[in-house]
């Protein structure tokens, strides 16, 4: 019994590497990855209680932001990012270099995420701050200051934007008056029954700035979204609903509902 348990005690002082606490973590997943230990965790805050994780210069992602008014009210935002990739599908894990998501602030206060380059603000908004944040939800920094950029909704620059790591955002550039009549552009009518969509999903053709309003109705509650546009609209059960957009981005886009994860349409912009 003694050599046996020799090789016992030799096997377990192998797996604890000493004697020192050991991390597991998912296979394919290094240990940097599994302790979130990239940057240095500063003990400074932004104003939504997130701590700071610095990284040198050289290393920590920039941010550009660009707003433009929406035909139907509010504001299409774009972000350009550099050292930077948006990873919805790692949000909670380590924070790791180059990996994230963005949080739009409104005026001072912390709205939503963003998981890609588009989003939307309603209309009313004042300033808007766009700060790049880590997969474990911390803030991307350098040299203390959150990697952000600012910009005001009314054409012109903010004028006490918090500094940021990237290049100033270009002011929103509102869009000349115009007395002319707007052209209605396109209507689609669909009708969800079940899992059955009607009429079939099929393609719609749209011509870059043509406008699309597609009225909806379903017959339990869900969530129709526009994918590229970042564009939701709830929907009730029986209660027709109505989602209008200008088609400014060319491309193939799905138009599908959240909880069902029905294909309603397809969206072809030339």
């Amino acid at each position: 019994m003694a050599p046996l348990a020799l090789v016992l005690a030799a096997a377990l002082a192998l797996a604890g590497c000493g004697g020192r606490a050991t991390t597991h973590h998912k296979p394919g997943t290094s240990h940097q990855e599994a302790t979130g230990s990239s940057g240095t965790l500063l003990t400074a805050r932004d104003e939504g209680g997130h701590r700071l994780r610095e990284l040198p210069a050289a290393d920590a992602p920039t941010v550009r932001a660009e707003a433009r008014p929406d035909s139907e009210g509010g504001w299409n935002v774009h972000l350009t990012v550099e050292r930077f990739r948006f990873t919805p599908e790692s949000t909670g894990g380590a924070a790791l270099p180059g990996r994230g998501h963005a949080r739009l602030l409104i005026d001072g206060r912390e709205t939503t995420r963003l998981y890609g380059p588009w989003g939307y603000v309603p209309a009313g908004a004042r300033t808007l701050t766009v700060r790049l944040h880590a997969d474990d939800h911390t803030v991307w920094a350098a040299a203390g200051t959150p990697v952000q950029a600012t910009v005001r909704l009314d054409g012109t620059p903010a004028s006490s934007a918090p500094a940021s790591t990237g290049t100033p955002a270009p002011p929103a550039t509102p869009r000349p008056n115009d007395s002319r009549t707007p052209d209605p552009g396109r209507t689609v009518t669909l009708t969800i029954t079940g899992k059955t969509v009607s009429p079939p999903p099929s393609r719609i053709e749209l011509k870059k700035g043509e406008r699309l309003t597609l009225h909806v109705t379903g017959d339990r509650a869900d969530t129709l979204h526009v994918h590229g546009y970042d564009r939701e609209l709830p929907l009730s059960p029986g209660t027709p609903a109505t989602l209008t957009l200008t088609a400014d981005r060319t491309g193939l886009f799905e138009v599908e509902t959240h909880e069902s994860g029905l294909l309603l349409t397809q969206l072809v912009v030339r």
